[in-house]
């Protein structure tokens, strides 16, 4: 009984370092698509669209990994949705106002 609840706990604990772990990183990525397709310019709305696709496309990329989608429930949602988004706005910003280009 005490081995069904610590392999219960693992596999909640490996699920939500696997989807804050995707949702960091494709709020990362984003930022960069961002910086490469629009440039320095912050003024184009396109980014929000990018932001929008990098969320959609976790999903599927998240099945592939394992993890029950089907189960998530709106709070699930909204904290990948937050995560990508949060790590998108930091990183793109370090990117405008440092000036990169590709």
């Amino acid at each position: 009984m005490a081995t069904e609840q610590a392999s219960e706990r693992r596999a909640s604990h490996v699920r939500g370092v696997t989807v804050t772990a995707l949702a960091s990183l494709g709020g990362i990525a984003a930022a960069f698509v961002s910086a490469m397709f629009l440039g320095t310019a912050p003024k184009d709305q396109l980014a929000l669209g990018i932001v929008g696709a990098f969320v959609i496309v976790q999903l599927p990329i998240l099945q592939a990994l394992g993890i029950d989608v089907e189960d998530f429930s709106t709070k699930d949602h909204l904290y990948v949705l937050f995560m990508t988004f949060s790590l998108w706005f930091v990183t793109w910003t370090i990117l405008l106002t440092n000036g990169v280009t590709f």
